[in-house]
């Protein structure tokens, strides 16, 4: 095994130079002739734009330009790539967004107008000039709220819905519900979130001296990025590029207005303009995620065995359709089999439309959703059974692989108990009964609980990557992936370690250029070591074949006797051997580039899975919790390196914590003025409130489809999550009557669960 190759706990190499403030975000770069952008957003949830004068703004000093609807009419829209098939085969409905609003706003925040000045403070002061006059209209923002409304946020919106889809059969979960001894409803709120990234968006227009136009963005992908940009601006040229990036969790993916507005107002004035999101402006840009509102159903036989499911799901969309938000709101419910044998399923989504922020993915993309659903009626079903939560899970769970669940998707492997059990083991699931106790002595709710999860990643698109060896010591790897704190440059340079003898800081990691690579899918729905990963190893082994040829040629032995071991290649069956370093001179005095390239696209999505355990105390005197304990044994498949791994989970069980206890967007349901538009309102989870995670992974049951084994691992974390802290809440309010609460679970809302049972 090399030293630094796969399977090795190796440190990350990129994080001394972020730590040290060494790093090159998009905030970071300067132009000579740069100019910064601000854009003047609507006060309205839904208004009518009635007048509008700059005047005043285009004659104030250090105003370069003042940009409106009308000065970008002939742009294209921002387009939905992720759309789908209504239940009845009809095609969705599609709005159009163009880039600044002209005639109706229909949120808050929407944009109509830009400012470019030679500084932020004037180019704000301008857009405070300009003279705005709207006609308020009536506002939609509750997602429950939104089929009823007379008031429509879009006329050619039927019920303010942009799409009726299912997946499954009806008719069979139909009987499924008929002939069940057992039958279990709940109604669930997912609630909506902000990403909230350290680092805010942030774009830079400018060109280079030829005249091509270069966009540098904080982004997950820069290839999408040029696609959808030189089609809205309809360029013929256009580089981007993306340095570093502060966190992106799947809100940085996608295409927004400031972008078209910044480059184009570049070209028109030839000269770089900038912007950069402050954290209130990003709260009101920001595309948000989740904000469902489902209800659950299964159904059991008598001796507990899972039959049928039947989900109900409305799904806010927002003011206008986002890049991939349809599939996001729909596609997620193909996972709500879970872990089970469940032989009917039938799941409907509406995506409505609301005067809010537009929704899109947020780490999971639809699958938290469908884990949280799942396992809370699993949960609900134990108790109403009276079956330990574990014993109804183990009944149930699927044991022969491959298995194709009840909408179509084949799982290809798995040991779902050999987790659960472990994870129970680690979390002294037997001994809890004398924590609760010892816990009841202080006044205070203990409660334990499980949820196990799911998911379907790393599919998709192709990806390519190339490998070069510079010289005996150097390597460059170029792939379109994009990373945004995930430890790409490490992570590729193990693959390249386990196969040439570079150490891993001499491997440069190329991305982020559309110039410098051809080609890229991005980073998104953890697919970049599943996929990305398989094309930096096998151009790896590409170029040691080229050197074992060459070693052939020295040794005047025929290639197929060649093996390499440890930095050198050898005559199979003799001393006779050539150094690694010594083929690379050979290669260079030839003229042989040392040298690969390798596609690879998955032929099937990854399945990981594990079981999160929760344990949590209650003070039913202020609804104050604590974390007292948090289980986590996942399966991965095969893992690349155990320090990244640790690190993904770590910080998805955190953004869930955060969405189960404190995280919500929340508008007046009168105005639709978002009421939390800063962290003074928008409460983002505290150290103090995160445990210690006990943290473990199986390798028994690698990824059959993944020719590395591998199962994707950045979302898991999140989706586990929220269903095992609420459960574990639930559990703890046993006693006081408590059957339900909903996300986020503030000691407020916990309080009055406690109270009003007790009434």
């Amino acid at each position: 095994m090399a030293q630094f190759g796969i399977g090795q706990a190796v440190p990350r190499t990129e994080d001394p130079t972020l730590v040290t403030g060494r790093g090159q975000y998009t905030d970071d770069l300067f132009f000579p002739d740069q100019s910064y952008a601000y854009f003047l957003r609507s006060p309205h949830a839904h208004a009518r734009i009635t007048a509008q004068d700059t005047t005043k703004a285009r004659a104030m000093d250090g105003v370069i330009a003042v940009l409106t609807a009308k000065d970008l009419k002939d742009l294209g829209t921002l387009p939905c790539r992720g759309q789908v098939t209504n239940r009845d085969g009809s095609k969705q409905k599609t709005v159009p967004r163009t880039i600044l609003a002209g005639d109706i706003v229909r949120y808050v925040g929407d944009p109509v107008a830009l400012v470019v000045a030679q500084t932020p403070h004037l180019a704000r002061d301008g857009a405070e000039a300009i003279e705005t006059e709207y006609e308020p209209l009536d506002a939609v923002v509750q997602t429950g709220k939104a089929l009823g409304a007379h008031q429509k946020v879009w006329d050619t919106l039927t019920e303010n819905t942009y799409f009726d889809w299912a997946t499954g059969d009806e008719a069979a979960t139909d009987q499924a519900f008929a002939k069940a001894a057992h039958t279990v409803r709940v109604d669930l709120v997912n609630n909506r979130l902000s990403a909230n990234p350290m680092e805010t968006r942030a774009c830079i227009a400018t060109f280079a001296p030829d005249g091509t136009p270069i966009f540098y963005v904080g982004s997950q992908g820069v290839h999408l990025m040029q696609d959808l940009l030189m089609d809205i601006l309809r360029l013929d040229k256009l580089t981007v590029r993306t340095g570093d990036v502060g966190g992106g969790f799947g809100m940085k993916m996608f295409i927004y207005p400031e972008y078209v507005a910044c480059l184009f107002a570049a070209r028109k004035l030839g000269r770089t303009v900038r912007w950069m999101a402050d954290r209130n402006e990003s709260f009101l840009s920001d595309n948000h995620s989740r904000d469902h509102l489902t209800t659950i159903e299964l159904a059991l036989d008598e001796q507990g065995h899972f039959l049928g499911l039947r989900a109900d799901t409305i799904a806010n969309l927002g003011a206008y359709l986002s890049l991939f938000s349809p599939f996001v709101a729909t596609w997620g419910n193909n996972m709500l089999s879970g872990l089970y044998n469940i032989n009917a399923i039938y799941a409907r989504v509406r995506g409505v439309a609301t005067h809010t922020q537009p929704i899109d993915a947020y780490r999971g993309a639809g699958r938290p959703e469908a884990a949280y659903a799942i396992e809370r009626v699993v949960d609900a079903a134990a108790r109403q059974l009276n079956i330990t939560p574990d014993a109804l899970r183990r009944r149930n769970f699927i044991k022969n692989f491959p298995k194709k669940t009840a909408t179509g998707l084949t799982y290809d492997s798995g040991s779902f108990a050999a987790h659960m059990e472990t994870a129970m083991t680690q979390a002294r699931w037997d001994s809890f009964t004398q924590r609760r106790a010892a816990a009841a002595l202080k006044g205070k709710r203990r409660g334990i609980a499980m949820a196990t999860y799911i998911e379907a990643c790393a599919a998709g698109d192709p990806e390519t990557a190339e490998v070069t060896l510079d010289d005996a010591h150097h390597a460059t790897i170029k792939i379109g992936t994009q990373n945004n704190g995930q430890g790409h440059a490490t992570a590729y340079a193990q693959m390249v370690a386990e196969h040439l003898p570079i150490e891993l800081g001499n491997i440069t990691l190329i991305q982020g250029d559309t110039d410098l690579v051809k080609t890229g899918g991005g980073t998104g729905g953890s697919r970049s070591l599943p996929v990305g990963g398989v094309c930096v190893k096998r151009a790896s082994l590409k170029i040691q074949d080229k050197m074992r040829a060459l070693a052939g040629e020295m040794l005047e032995a025929d290639v197929t006797d060649i093996a390499y071991e440890d930095g050198q290649f050898t005559v199979l069956g003799t001393d006779r051997a050539v150094a690694f370093a010594d083929v690379v001179r050979k290669a260079q005095q030839g003229g042989t580039r040392l040298n690969a390239e390798d596609t690879f696209k998955p032929p099937h999505a990854t399945f990981p899975n594990g079981t999160h355990i929760c344990e949590v105390e209650i003070d039913p005197d202020t609804g104050a919790l604590s974390i007292k304990g948090y289980t986590v044994v996942d399966d991965f498949g095969r893992v690349l390196n155990p320090l990244l791994l640790a690190g993904q989970v770590h910080g998805g069980v955190g953004q869930g914590i955060g969405q189960a206890l404190c995280e919500e967007v929340r508008y007046d349901v009168d105005s639709g003025q978002l009421l939390t538009g800063s962290f003074m309102d928008y409460a983002m989870p505290r150290a103090s409130d995160l445990p210690l995670i006990t943290f473990d992974y199986q390798e028994d049951t690698p990824c059959q489809t993944n020719p590395m084994g591998v199962k994707g691992a950045g979302e898991a974390g999140a989706i586990g999550a929220p269903p095992a802290l609420i459960n574990a809440i639930i559990d703890a309010l046993a006693q006081d009557g408590v059957t339900h609460i909903d996300m986020p679970t503030t000691p407020q809302r916990i309080w009055r669960a406690i109270h009003a049972s007790g009434d």
